[in-house]
């Protein structure tokens, strides 16, 4: 019926955010103790705790006082900082170093101001307020220069100002469209830019919320179905500042094994050991670079998870062994749902171990999933994720390195489309409804996944790929924004839904390329390829059903496009990955909007269509049919473009010639970009490293390397590689430095390029104090580049 108009009948009014709400009223006492202070108030109970400098966490629980304990998203250390109290007449003011907090008394409101005065936020007509439902609900101000970012994994424009938002873990197959919420990810995290400076909010609260940004011009909410009021807020004061605040709470993505950031091949399904070995010696003959090939459900015998369709996969370690000897590996799909069926031992497992979910009653929850009547673990319990993850010794042994995650919303074949709310998990002792945990399901089963193989790979590093998660689900998994569809709009959807991905902590994500249902065409796979190039995770993905979208697909000429966007992608790998070991430390996306960078230019804060890798190179994919330009937005600086070396002016839009074999790509001057080489995977060992220099009209540049073995934690106890490059010029002399330091890994390419882009024939260049001499430098007199390589 809510496909009809029956959906607008006057009856179906929905209750408004703020009706049958009652404030938590009067400040009636405090207390301080540990760090906290504890409000007494005419209606209720709240908090405040300095969690560390820069960080705020605030309660409220309208029956008891708050519960101090966490969710499984954070995993920063409470420092329990006690701030200096001090009470007047009509409000509190809490000081610590970074933060003053004043809480009026009557009714209760707390402001969040920084230690210069500048309010972060505030509460004005409205505070912290509850209903007899079990809802709670906290307002706050919003200013008219206020832009909001983050929530994780939304369709429509970067920024959300406008915007309703309803966080609970769901199986959307269709449709994919501006209005469409919630999606498979919940993350209740936000950043709001205001007149160039930033701060954050986490509303940790594991059940439905919602966010409203739309009803009040003045005033914004953020409101749970069930269980407390508990939010942090961050000082900032920069976007960059608030993310690594938001990723000290609840962690930073692991690196992730390189394989796993070149190109993969994904189809529901490829249905048989003869098919993928096919689809692997096309690659290879073709020449395509590929480092994965995906498994959807029908490898499985009848669905059923840890097992292997003999007869439609004879040899599956066979097939492993040999697909990774050419340097593609398998990644097969792993849902929850468990088979109903007494002889299949990981059912049996489930039940004696007392594993799956069940009702207050003590009877298993039982849904229909694509095994059919299926039970589901109960990943909240530490003893089923152990479980679960030791299961994955089944994959191990098969050579496998990697898992796909997908129906963890959970999604179940019924009207709600998700388990019983009124299941109970068992969460090790404190036990709570699925209504109040459900969007930590697929959180929780991404640990058991990636805990469970990092142990049994044994020093190597995993890959996990998960369609639903929670706050925090970085620290497992990488993050593909689900069942979109061939259309261009999704293309020009997945721009802004990555980007916000990307500013909610989680780093490594990405769409679909092609779509994954509907029919895909051989413009549109182009387009998307080019895209996908840059998009941190990159995997092409079609459905049953619909056209075929491997690379060859539709004809030669579409096949010769798609395979140099694809070779692009290990071309840029360097730097790529210089990235991600900083959204490693730091939580700093590797795909950003503008924003990021030039928060205080107005021209980024909505800029949905192109993006940034880093801070020095713009992308602007063409999005729309028989397209051949587009306008570009350039920030400050002067941009050199990729492919014509045309030095364009910034602060200013400009039109850009864009023919179907063109992704506009600029690179800002005054910087250094690093290329590898096009390979057959990313198993093959890069030879040389080719440092390309873009001065202009700057007078330096510089760029610093990681690298290190792209397959184990060494990383972590120091077995890197960095390598910083400098570059300095004056008249007649481009001088570049080149110091490795900081790690004991030895890289393995022996040749280093150095290509410098606007320079004059007569130049003298000196690399390390050394002088090169004429014999070993090549002029390009056509687009004014010199090239110089040398020995490591």
């Amino acid at each position: 019926m809510q496909d009809t108009s029956f959906a607008i009948h006057p009856g179906t009014k929905k209750q408004l955010v703020g009706e049958n709400f009652k404030e938590v009223g009067r400040l009636k006492s405090y207390s301080v103790k540990d760090g906290v202070v504890s409000l007494i108030t005419e209606s209720g109970f709240a908090s405040i705790s300095i969690f560390n400098e820069n960080i705020v966490r605030i309660t409220m629980n309208p029956k008891q006082e708050p519960i101090t304990k966490t969710s499984f998203a954070v995993i920063g250390t409470n420092e329990k900082i006690t701030p200096d109290v001090t009470e007047e007449e009509t409000e509190l003011t809490i000081k610590t170093s970074k933060f003053m907090l004043k809480v009026a008394k009557d009714p209760l409101r707390i402001s969040i101001f920084d230690k210069d005065g500048n309010v972060i936020v505030e509460e004005e007509t409205k505070g912290m307020a509850y209903n007899e439902t079990g809802e709670v609900v906290c307002f706050k101000k919003m200013e008219a220069s206020d832009h909001f970012y983050g929530f994780g994994e939304k369709t429509g424009f970067l920024d959300k100002r406008g915007e309703k938002m309803e966080m609970w873990n769901t199986d959307v197959y269709a449709p994919h469209n501006p209005e469409t919420d919630a999606l498979y990810q919940s993350i209740p995290f936000f950043l709001t830019l205001r007149q160039g400076k930033a701060h954050g909010i986490f509303f940790d609260n594991t059940g439905r919320t919602h966010f409203d940004l739309r009803t009040e011009v003045d005033t914004y909410s953020f409101k749970a179905e069930s269980g407390q009021l508990d939010y942090y807020v961050f000082a900032g004061p920069s976007l960059k500042d608030v993310l690594g605040q938001y990723t000290t709470l609840t962690g930073t993505m692991p690196l992730p094994p390189k394989w796993a950031l070149g190109y993969h091949q994904s189809r529901y399904s490829y249905e048989s050991e003869e098919e993928v070995r096919e689809l692997a010696n096309n690659f290879l003959e073709k020449k395509i670079p590929l480092d994965a090939i995906y498994l959807d459900i029908h490898y499985m015998n009848g669905y059923r998870v840890f097992t292997f369709d003999h007869d439609r996969f004879p040899t599956p370690k066979a097939l492993i062994e040999d697909l990774k000897k050419a340097g593609i590996k398998i990644v097969p799909i792993v849902d929850p749902g468990v088979k109903e069926d007494p002889e299949y031992p990981t059912y049996q497992e489930g039940v004696r171990g007392n594993h799956f979910c069940k009702y207050i009653e003590g009877n298993i929850y039982f849904g229909d999933v694509w095994p059919g009547n299926s039970a589901f673990p109960d990943f909240t319990s530490t003893e089923a994720r152990k479980w679960w993850g030791e299961k994955h010794k089944y994959y191990a042994d098969l050579g496998i390195e990697g898992i796909w995650n997908d129906m963890n919303e959970p999604a179940i074949f019924n009207d709600t489309k998700t388990m019983d709310v009124k299941v109970i998990h068992e969460n090790d002792g404190d036990p709570k409804t699925h209504r109040e945990l459900h969007n930590l399901y697929g959180f929780f089963m991404g640990e058991a996944t990636y805990e469970g193989m990092k142990k049994l790979l044994n020093g190597k590093r995993t890959f996990l790929l998960t369609r639903a998660g929670y706050a925090g689900v970085q620290r497992y998994a990488s993050v593909w924004t689900g069942d979109n569809r061939s259309f261009w709009e999704h293309l020009q959807l997945a721009l802004p839904m990555c980007m916000n991905l990307g500013m909610s902590g989680v780093a490594f994500c990405g769409p679909d390329v092609g779509g994954f249902a509907h029919d895909t065409s051989g413009e549109l796979l182009i387009r998307w390829t080019q895209f996908g190039t840059f998009t941190p995770y990159f995997r092409n993905h079609s459905a049953i059903n619909t056209l075929r979208q491997e690379p060859w697909s539709f004809g030669e000429d579409v096949e010769g496009l798609v395979k140099k966007y694809i070779e692009q992608r290990y071309v840029w790998l360097p730097h790529l990955y210089t990235l991600f070991r900083e959204a490693n430390q730091t939580g700093v996306p590797v795909m950003r909007p503008l924003v990021l960078e030039y928060p205080t230019d107005e021209n980024t804060f909505n800029l949905s269509n192109q993006f940034m890798i880093g801070d020095n190179v713009i992308v602007a994919p063409i999005m729309t049919p028989t397209t051949s330009h587009r306008v570009v937005y350039l920030p400050e600086g002067n941009w050199i473009n990729y492919w014509t070396e045309e030095s364009l002016v910034g602060n200013k839009h400009h039109l850009v010639e864009a023919p179907i074999d063109i992704l506009p790509i600029f690179i800002k001057e005054g910087t250094i970009i690093p290329h590898g080489s096009v390979k057959q995977s990313t198993a093959t060992p890069e030879d040389e490293i080719t440092y390309h220099v873009y001065l202009g009209e700057k007078s330096n540049a510089s760029y610093r390397l990681y690298e290190d073995d792209g397959a184990t934690f060494g990383y972590e106890s120091g077995v890197t590689f960095e390598q910083e490059v400098t570059c300095e010029k004056d008249d007649k002399t481009i001088t570049i430095s080149v110091k490795e330091s900081n790690g004991s890994y030895d890289p393995t390419w022996s040749k280093e390029t150095f290509v410098i882009h606007h320079c004059d024939a007569s130049v003298e260049v000196e690399i390390n104090g050394d002088v090169i001499d004429k014999g070993n430098k090549i002029y390009n007199e056509s687009n004014k580049t010199l090239k110089i390589t040398i020995q490591r």
